[in-house]
């Protein structure tokens, strides 16, 4: 049993004690507390605050507490139902509220559920932010509302649709080129409300398509992590040769991963790759990506005259240093998209849109235009520490021992060499050090994160 408390919200399984899973206890406490910070900072505010869920199984509990906690402390809930993350975030600012919880667990399994909390901009909680509402939840620094001056529910299912008008919206996204290619394609909506809004975002696109996994009912079909290892079912579709294009996503619909029209992975990390050439080659600007992700963003935004940053872990992270770049695009190599001229936040839907607009007019096949992008391997390792390893001072270590290559230790430890890279990142939940590692193949990537942990273990 887990719960694990950070600035970004709260998470974990369900069921068991208070205080160590995500139970009614405990997220009635965590969303006073936000409340309770949205209150603090927002003056002449709407008094609203936006509510949607993923499809989970403990999403409808998890929902009843969470709308009753904040009818509770004063506030009307726009209850928008099953939706996605994104959709959720778009619903903040077009509905003028004060914030919004996304009530989602993202990629992990059926039994986690979280609470993300949203800014009145549809934002993720900056540091800071997050810092304030864990510490009004820890002194329950709570005043719930007098019977007058209670909240009200409003449900309201029109936001998937207005979600998907304003990626029809967008400049880039050519749906009459889109219809014209007249596109099959295959989508594993693993259960959840990627089954909902996926189906008609592609019908306004005039995009042919069959479903796996369509029914939200969050009993999901296989590990919810749009990864490889987990895809065997799509993949095994998409060599039946009928298909343009396999999309998966995860089960709040903001990691977005591509199938080639043979059964081979797109591989997530050229997500955003693919994505990003698409927008530059249109509009050309400056990039974004956070230290784990491919070297490839960069090789691509370098070759469109752009200028390519890398930002700590974490999708507020990454967005903050798209606003101060100034990115024209940006996102994280787990297939997350990030478009500001729609909103900054990873969106799947959007994704899609582009993509697709992009294979229209370059009139190829999806394993063609893959090859155009320059190749890496990301291998992925950990390093398990005791409780009591003062990971830090590794960390230390490791940069001054590599001190004659270009380091960045602005979330743990990178280091750039011309052909390669390393990341070291310590774990914000368990002892362990994570080591991201990419080179031109998998076997030279492999072998300089080996050569790294070895580093690290002749170091204890």
């Amino acid at each position: 049993m887990t719960l694990i408390k950070s600035i970004s919200g709260i998470r974990g399984t369900i069921g068991g004690r208070t205080g160590d899973t995500l139970n009614p206890l405990d997220i009635v406490k965590f969303t006073t507390a936000y409340a309770t910070f949205i209150r603090r900072h927002t003056t002449n505010g709407s008094g609203k605050i936006v509510v949607g869920r993923d499809a989970r199984m403990s999403g409808q509990m998890v929902d009843s507490i969470v709308s009753g906690t904040l009818v509770g402390m004063g506030f009307d809930v726009l209850n928008i139902g099953l939706a996605t993350t994104p959709t959720t975030e778009l619903a903040v600012t077009m509905s003028g509220a004060d914030g919004g919880i996304i009530i989602t667990a993202s990629h992990n399994p059926r039994q986690w559920n979280a609470l993300k909390l949203l800014n009145s901009h549809g934002e993720f909680l900056t540091k800071d932010d997050g810092n304030e509402v864990l510490d009004i939840a820890e002194r329950e620094d709570f005043e719930y509302a007098e019977v007058d001056h209670l909240g009200k529910i409003i449900n309201d299912s029109s936001f998937d649709d207005r979600h998907i008008e304003s990626v029809l919206n967008l400049n880039l996204v050519d749906a009459e080129a889109i219809r014209k290619a007249g596109f099959k394609v295959c989508v594993d909506s693993i259960n959840s409300v990627g089954g909902v809004i996926l189906p008609k975002l592609l019908d306004r696109l005039g995009v042919e398509y069959k479903f796996l996994n369509a029914d939200p009912t969050g009993d999901f079909a296989h590990n919810p992590e749009p990864l490889e290892k987990n895809l065997s079912g799509i993949m095994d579709e998409m060599k039946t040769g009928a298909y343009n294009l396999g999309i998966v996503v995860d089960p709040d619909v903001d990691r977005l991963a591509f199938i080639c029209e043979d059964g081979r992975m797109f591989g997530e990390e050229y997500t955003l790759v693919s994505v990003a050439d698409y927008v530059l080659s249109h509009t050309p600007g400056n990039t974004v990506s956070n230290l784990s992700s491919t070297r490839a963003l960069r090789d691509v935004t370098q070759q469109h005259g752009g200028t390519y940053t890398a930002a700590a872990v974490g999708e507020v992270n990454v967005t903050t240093k798209m606003k101060e770049v100034g990115a024209v695009i940006g996102g994280e190599g787990n297939g997350g998209v990030i478009y500001p001229e729609s909103h900054y936040g990873r969106d799947a839907l959007v994704g899609i849109a582009l993509f697709l607009s992009s294979l229209a007019h370059k009139g190829c096949k999806v394993s063609e235009l893959r090859a155009t992008f320059p190749e890496y391997f990301i291998a992925k390792n950990r390093i398990d520490l005791t409780p009591s390893t003062d990971v830090d001072a590794i960390l230390e270590k490791v940069k001054q021992l590599y001190a004659n290559e270009q380091v960045n230790d602005i979330d743990g430890v990178k280091i750039d060499f011309p052909d390669k890279w390393v990341h070291l990142r310590k774990s914000n939940t368990e002892p362990i050090i994570r080591v991201y590692s990419e080179a031109s193949t998998m076997e030279a990537a492999d072998a300089l994160g080996k050569q790294i942990m070895q580093v690290v273990y002749d170091m204890q």
